[in-house]
């Protein structure tokens, strides 16, 4: 029986402003089975960014609780919560944001070198990866010299280095042509697939949609299945 990875309930969020507040979402409930793949859509602006960062806990839900594996996440302390980013919580983002001054496998390493683990694991956990992501001959090249899909691959890679729980990717394909975006999604689905992951697109676009299996689309802070 499918294991019951994350749990949403009543999940809400607002922020202040000079005069009352904005509410951005407005009490979700959803929850995710491990190996689940699935695409939250909507238009720019409406809070898919928010949901994500709630629930990678970047930020902190006005109301409500997210539960990760059996957690309560809002029980956690600052502390607590980034050694679950690190271990449990994979991110994918539209614009790479890999470190320039660092080649391609030392980017992957980083993870896991922040978390302790030995230089030598690192560096041979970010060598299998690269294998995985199609890039065996780019290790030693920097982001300027990789073209944008490459780019992306290695932030795949690097996100995945750390065996995560669940996947969140913000608008994966959003900076690419969409031939070169369709082979990343291709990558996506694969790699979730092989590695048995739970994972959440955010996207505005009905083709990247259709590389998941199921659809929610968020409208005016809801979310409702399609």
């Amino acid at each position: 029986m499918p294991q019951k990875i994350l749990q949403v309930e009543d999940l809400s969020k607002e922020y202040p402003l000079p005069q009352g507040s904005l509410r951005v979402l407005e009490g979700l409930h959803f929850e995710l089975q491990q190996g689940e793949l699935v695409a939250v859509m909507g238009v720019s602006g409406v809070g898919k960014t928010t949901l994500l960062n709630l629930l990678g806990l970047l930020d902190q839900p006005t109301q409500g609780r997210i539960l990760l594996d059996g957690e309560d996440l809002s029980l956690k302390s600052e502390t607590q919560k980034a050694e679950i980013r690190n271990r449990k919580i994979a991110f994918i983002f539209q614009f790479y944001h890999l470190l320039p001054e660092f080649n391609a496998q030392e980017n992957i390493m980083l993870p896991l070198l922040i978390r302790g683990e030995s230089h030598s694991l690192a560096q041979q956990k970010a060598a299998a990866l690269l294998e995985e992501v199609g890039l065996r001959g780019k290790a030693t090249l920097r982001p300027g010299q990789l073209s944008g899909g490459e780019q992306q691959r290695i932030a795949i890679a690097r996100a995945l280095v750390s065996e995560p729980k669940l996947l969140l990717a913000d608008e994966p394909t959003g900076n690419l042509d969409w031939r070169t975006g369709a082979r990343i999604l291709e990558l996506i689905q694969a790699l979730h697939r092989k590695k048995d992951l739970t994972s959440i697109i955010v996207t505005h676009n009905d083709r990247v949609a259709e590389f998941c299996e199921r659809v929610y689309r968020m409208e005016a802070g809801r979310l409702g299945a399609v």
